[in-house]
């Protein structure tokens, strides 16, 4: 039994995935708040936790998507801020927190994604 959930954890803690799509964008056909619009970018983040969300195996969350992954990619395109038009996460708490695999939920995936629109 230990040796089936250390493989089942280990098999989890690799398979966590983001993936980053960007799309440059001409200003004078793509309006952003506060600049000229240099790309369009959409981030989203596949992560696992274990005995209802209470520990993180591979952590996917909206601080993840946001700050780390789609500001870092526009500013890696030359932006300096980041239009945000939407995000959101895999709810954690209340009745959320009950959802996950069939059975006793000893592990459960955990989906964030943002989009934006890179501003310089």
């Amino acid at each position: 039994m230990k040796k089936g959930f250390l493989a089942v954890a280990l098999a989890l803690a690799v398979s966590g995935c983001t993936s980053i799509e960007s799309a440059t964008v001409a200003s004078n056909e793509v309006t952003a708040t506060g600049g000229e619009a240099v790309a369009v970018i959409q981030v989203n983040s596949m992560g696992w936790t274990l005995i209802f969300h209470i520990v993180d195996i591979v952590t996917s969350d909206l601080d993840q998507v946001v700050n780390k992954l789609l500001v870092g990619e526009a500013k890696a395109m030359g932006a300096s801020k980041v239009d945000l038009k939407s995000a959101s996460t895999t709810p954690r708490h209340g009745i959320f927190c009950l959802l996950g695999f069939p059975g006793i939920n000893l592990t459960s995936p955990v989906f964030s994604s943002a989009v934006g629109v890179a501003v310089k």
